[in-house]
């Protein structure tokens, strides 16, 4: 019966208008695709551990002239500045780096070589929600004394291309610092702690040795009582570093950041800005695409009104009539959804190629972020041109 009406119904098709629906619906679903599924590829490398496409931090300290040192004026942030830090429009959140109060001493070797090292150092601490390595073994360990520690990626090249090169000794990666043994001794109101250190994780952000803030208060309260440690640095996440506001507020307060980091935030904020902006044209050629499937399809309508009248009045139902509309409509975006997602798996395998001889491989979920937004997409999009169209139906039923 279906097959009677659609040969009924099918005079009129333009076959121009359904082919520049599929080409245009085609385009667009691609970008949408494209996009989502390069960005769920991407992410694990741009935004896991320190990278700069995570979120905006900025390292602020105050500038130190030799006049003010000379006069003995505090480098340190008081309360009230790091609350007018926290007021400003551009600050997501502020963080302290909380210094050691104790002394620290380390001696290092590398097993299997007989290097042995010592030296003294320090140790900082800063809120867990700004380190920027894996969390998962961020904590002290009581049972062994082991404290976790991530030092700047810059000390790891500085020993392999600098030390090690000078000494004939063998280059760590990553991977192998598990050789190194470190013995930590913390000395403080009479007292000496032994511990074992282990080295979890590098920052590219934060340039100093850092332990848990936890553990670092601990070990403040016991061997530094009645002292309170005073910030010297902050770290502030802010929601866009390419305001101006920022650079004007720092420079009328007399602070000053590390390195890059206004311009590294620069970059990765426009390379998100970016990401939206492609996603955007994507649905926006997506969305034409619908109108213009649902115009054709209205104009396919208009044409057979007076068949629809008839196939109405003689029994049939709104829905048997506008079924034919609706495989029509549901056949072109399964179509286009088809042909997206090969253009999506294809240029998937180009740049995956390229990806990963810049970078380790990286567990990825394959083409299912691809698929899942497409099902939705179709989902979605078949649902309003079934609503649509069995309304426009509807509507001509009611005026006979």
């Amino acid at each position: 019966m279906n097959r009677l009406i659609w040969k009924l119904l099918r005079r009129h098709v333009s076959i121009g208008q359904l082919t520049g629906f599929f080409l245009a619906n085609l385009f667009g679903m691609a970008i949408v695709l494209l996009a989502v599924q390069a960005y769920c590829d991407i992410r694990p490398v741009l935004t896991g551990g320190d990278s700069f496409l995570k979120k905006d931090y900025l390292i602020a300290g105050k500038k130190t002239g030799t006049l003010g040192s000379l006069m003995g004026n505090s480098s340190t942030f008081t309360p009230e500045e790091m609350e007018d830090l926290r007021s400003q429009p551009f600050t997501v959140q502020v963080g302290c780096f909380t210094p050691s109060l104790f002394h620290v001493s380390a001696g290092m070797g590398i097993q299997g070589t007989g290097v042995d090292l010592s030296t003294e150092m320090f140790f900082e601490a800063v809120p867990d929600e700004f380190i920027d390595a894996d969390l998962s073994r961020w904590h002290y360990d009581e049972a062994t004394r082991t404290i976790p520690i991530i030092i700047p990626r810059n000390y790891l090249n500085l020993y392999n291309f600098g030390f090690a090169e000078s000494r004939g000794l063998p280059k760590l990666s990553e991977g192998l610092t598990g050789l190194l043994r470190m013995d930590i001794t913390l000395r403080g109101n009479g007292r000496t702690e032994h511990y074992k250190g282990r080295i979890t994780g590098f920052s590219n952000r934060l340039n100093t040795i850092l332990i848990p803030q936890a553990f670092m208060e601990q070990a403040n309260r016991t061997l530094a009582p009645g002292q309170e440690a005073q910030p010297s640095r902050l770290i502030v996440e802010v929601n866009n570093p390419a305001d101006e506001a920022i650079a004007r507020y720092f420079q009328q307060k007399g602070y000053e950041t590390e390195g890059n980091a206004l311009d590294d935030g620069k970059v990765a904020w426009f390379l998100r800005l970016l990401t939206g902006v492609v996603l955007a044209v994507g649905l926006v050629i997506s969305l034409l695409s619908f109108y213009l499937l649902l115009l054709s399809i209205f104009l396919l309508l208009q044409k057979n009104a007076v068949k629809l009248e008839n196939l109405l009045l003689i029994g049939y139902s709104p829905a048997q009539v506008a079924l034919p509309y609706h495989l029509l409509a549901i056949g072109l975006n399964l179509a286009s959804l088809a042909a997206a997602t090969l253009c999506t798996a294809g240029l998937r395998a180009a740049y995956m190629d390229g990806l990963q001889r810049l970078y380790p491989p990286t567990e990825t979920t394959g083409l299912l972020p691809c698929l899942l937004t497409g099902g939705l997409l179709l989902l979605l999009v078949s649902l309003l041109n079934i609503s649509i169209i069995r309304k426009k139906v509807l509507n001509i039923s009611r005026l006979k």
